[in-house]
């Protein structure tokens, strides 16, 4: 990947939708040529596929908070199963350190937030933060 891909991938993580013909202005090759190592990096798996992100409206008044928790491994999969099932529950990452898992999640209230937090806390002990902003939001941090 040299440095026309990454700045080609830049715009397209800023607007997936962005015609062919801007990037091409932008990066100074022909639209073909940028349409040739769009597919390329396709094929090689760098562009995994293009979503849309959705913002919802009342997610400015939601409550964001990382909730990390140290299961026992005899509960991994029933804890599993339970945060996939929660739809407060956005993301969840196993990791390494004190903690087995880590869950970004999205309450509508502080009341809803300490229920999750205690269902979590029957599977084990727990960390919490809140999330009182984003700053800097990206996708793939290897173009940097």
């Amino acid at each position: 990947m040299d440095e026309l891909d990454k700045k080609i991938l830049t715009l397209l993580q800023h607007n997936a939708r962005m015609p062919v013909k801007d990037i091409a202005r932008q990066v100074a090759l022909t639209s073909p040529a940028v349409s040739s190592r769009i597919r390329r990096l396709e094929e090689q798996g760098v562009i995994a596929g293009y979503t849309t992100l959705l913002r919802d409206p009342r997610q400015a008044q939601s409550i964001g908070a990382l909730i990390s928790v140290s299961i026992p491994p005899a509960q991994r999969e029933e804890f599993l199963a339970m945060a996939s099932q929660d739809s407060q529950v956005l993301q969840c990452f196993h990791v390494t350190g004190g903690h087995s898992f880590i869950a970004k999640v999205s309450c509508e209230t502080m009341e809803q937030l300490e229920q999750l937090i205690t269902r979590f806390q029957r599977m084990g002990p727990t960390s919490t933060q809140i999330i009182l902003s984003t700053p800097v939001e990206r996708g793939a941090a290897f173009l940097q």
